[in-house]
């Protein structure tokens, strides 16, 4: 059975329409699922297509419990190339996300992010994985502004490559699992050392990803691998 994202049970929008007859060759009447991003799962049936898109009729619902026993928010300066960017967030909603910010960072190479683009992105992995809880997507944040702003009661790490004092992140969750936890990546020319301190004094624990010299984006799924595997999940 064809699986479809829409906030509105009764009503799907002319992108995921258009993908229903002109791709799948559904027809009025057929019946599909459906997915709101909120916990809800739907079997509905096509009642009409429009030019605006389809008028849907509920045929069962069902709430899911969230797909995740843990929150995680990786706050990560986009990549300059669109494409890896896009690729981390796919993959990041496959394995298990709650949040997704990005950093506007000192040595950032991007400076602006289609965040409509994210959220197709996002879509199109929810629907892969048949995930029931859609991530929050942030634009754009100034580090510093991001970092003071930040939840005090969740466990918050900043990851760079500087050679100081840091923890294996592995280690730091294994030993820490709290079930909620704000994760800073930078950009592929690192954070600056003033970013660095700034984090620490915000209570940011500096860890390492190991020893291999990691791309932003790839990064950005060994953290969120890792405390999937740790908490239990994959």
């Amino acid at each position: 059975m064809s699986l479809f994202y829409t906030p509105n049970p009764v009503f799907l929008s002319l992108e995921e329409t258009n993908h229903a007859k002109n791709v799948l060759r559904l027809k009025e009447l057929d019946i599909i699922e459906t997915l709101d991003g909120k916990g809800n799962y739907y079997k509905s049936k096509i009642i009409t297509f429009s030019k605006i898109g389809s008028v849907l009729e509920i045929i069962s619902q069902e709430s899911k419990e969230n797909d995740l026993n843990y929150k995680l928010h990786i706050a990560i300066a986009p990549t300059k190339n669109s494409d890896r960017l896009e690729w981390f967030v796919e993959k990041a909603v496959e394995i298990g996300i709650s949040e997704i910010t990005f950093l506007q960072c000192k040595h950032s190479e991007r400076k602006q992010i289609n965040i409509e683009r994210i959220e197709k992105v996002v879509v199109s992995a929810m629907k892969q994985s048949k995930k029931y809880y859609a991530p929050k997507i942030n634009n754009l944040f100034p580090f510093s502004d991001f970092v003071k702003k930040s939840n005090q009661t969740v466990s918050k790490f900043i990851a760079y490559l500087e050679d100081d004092d840091r923890f294996s992140l592995k280690e730091k969750i294994k030993a820490n699992l709290t079930n909620d936890y704000l994760i800073l990546i930078g950009p592929e020319g690192d954070f600056s050392s003033q970013e660095i301190e700034t984090a620490k004094k915000n209570n940011y624990i500096p860890v390492s990803l190991g020893n291999s010299r990691l791309r932003t984006e790839t990064a950005g799924i060994y953290v969120t691998s890792v405390v999937s595997i740790l908490n239990g999940e994959n």
